[in-house]
C-alpha cells in the first residue's frame, strides 16, 4: 500500500491460485454467494458460508454468533463470491471492523473453480432466473 492511501479504499485483490495458497497457509475462506448461486454453480469445500448482511455479527469478536476461526482481527481471511464488486464490498467491511488480513479473489468462484482448485458440484439445475450474488 501506498502511504497516504486511504487503508478502506483497496482490498488486495489475488488470483484464485494465490488465494487458495493462502487458505492452505491457515486463512479463512468467506464465500458471501447467495444460496441459490451456490446451489446453482457449486461450492467451495471448507469455506464458511456468510451473510453479507450479517458481518458485524458473523465476525465480531465477541459475538455469540461468530464464525469459530476467527480468532482475532489478525486472523488471515480470503473472500470470494460471484465476483469482485461483490466480495469487494465485504472486503472492506471486515477491514473496517478491524481486520488487517483481508484479500478478495480476482475472478471470483468462476476464476477459483477455472483455475482447477477443489469446488463441489452443483446441487440445483442453474436456471436464468436465478439471482446472481
Amino acid at each position: 500500500m501506498v502511504t497516504g492511501e486511504d487503508p478502506f479504499a483497496v482490498v488486495p485483490l489475488v488470483p484464485p491460485t494465490d488465494a487458495e495458497r493462502r487458505v492452505a497457509a491457515g486463512a479463512v475462506l468467506v464465500d458471501v454467494r447467495s444460496a441459490p448461486r451456490r446451489a446453482a454453480d457449486g461450492a467451495i469445500p471448507g469455506a464458511i458460508i456468510a451473510d453479507r448482511t450479517n458481518l458485524a455479527e458473523e465476525f465480531g469478536l465477541d459475538s455469540p454468533d461468530r464464525h469459530a476461526p476467527i480468532t482475532s482481527h489478525e486472523t488471515p481471511i480470503v473472500v470470494v463470491c460471484g465476483s469482485v464488486d461483490g466480495s469487494r464490498p465485504v472486503a472492506e467491511a471486515l477491514i473496517e471492523q478491524g481486520f488487517t488480513d483481508v484479500v478478495h479473489v480476482e475472478g471470483g468462484f468462476a476464476a477459483w473453480a477455472a483455475a482447477g482448485l477443489p469446488v463441489t458440484p452443483p446441487t440445483a439445475t442453474p436456471s436464468i432466473s436465478a439471482p446472481r450474488a
